[in-house]
């Protein structure tokens, strides 16, 4: 792969001087410090909410912390990453500087993977300081989970988020603006939420991925857990390589 090198150190430049790679990652610290508060808060703010009106909130506890991370990033992350991926190829192109970096003696695949690894580095690191941030959190105000089983769970998460990225990955790849981009990343999310509800494809699919995540960061038994695992990382591998191969294809 010629100038892959170069190529990934540009890319993590430019995330960091543009300031998507600190705004990601300041915006999944968030995530993991409000998940486990929100869990511990969420039954007293009902109460107040509910006024003279008796409701019967169980009283949270570190299970509540975890699905509440979950959901935060399974939803909320999952945007940021579109809008992080949107613009990966299609600014390129849009700008021009696609052109002038491939007429250099750099070979297309080496451009893609650069640029897809750009990305993963970028999540690989929002998700540690989010997985850090929720993981003290959750020790402060519940009890310390598992820390192997914990980090396993974010690397479930950061699998699941790469599935959104590189689905939207594609569509830059497609199209010379972000927006169609964006577009196919929602339309997949909200595709996403439907086979969610589908209880004989759910496990198939990211709910399946995520539900593994809940189950492996509380050391519960977790069955079947190669389906999911393998089938989303193989979504992850296909739309890469089918990106690569538009994209050698294009005229720049």
């Amino acid at each position: 792969m010629r100038g892959y090198g170069v190529l990934l150190a540009k890319e993590l430049t430019e995330q960091w001087r543009t300031g998507r790679l600190p705004i990601v990652a300041v915006i999944f610290l968030i995530f993991g410090l409000t998940s486990p508060i929100l869990a511990k808060y969420l039954p007293e703010i009902v109460k107040l909410t509910a006024g003279s009106v008796a409701i019967h909130v169980p009283a949270p506890t570190v299970k509540d912390a975890v699905a509440q991370l979950v959901k935060n990033l399974s939803q909320l992350g999952a945007l940021v990453t579109i809008l992080l991926a949107m613009g990966t190829v299609a600014g390129e192109k849009e700008s021009g500087t696609g052109a002038f970096l491939i007429v250099k003696p750099v070979s297309r695949f080496a451009f893609m993977a650069a640029k897809f690894s750009g990305l993963t580095m970028t999540m690989l690191g929002s998700i540690a300081v989010c997985g850090a941030a929720s993981y003290l959190y959750t020790a402060l105000l519940f009890a310390a989970p598992s820390l192997p089983g914990y980090a396993a769970a974010c690397l479930l998460l950061l699998l699941g988020l790469l599935v959104i990225a590189s689905v939207t990955f594609l569509g830059s790849t497609l199209s010379r603006s972000a927006v169609p981009a964006a577009a196919l990343g929602v339309v997949v999310l909200l595709a996403e939420g439907v086979v969610a509800s589908v209880p004989n494809l759910a496990h198939y699919a990211l709910s399946g991925l995520y539900d593994l995540a809940n189950k492996v960061a509380l050391q519960q038994t977790a069955t079947d857990w190669f389906v999911p695992l393998v089938l989303n990382g193989a979504v992850v591998a296909t739309m890469i390589a089918a990106s690569w191969l538009l994209f050698r294809r294009q005229e720049l």
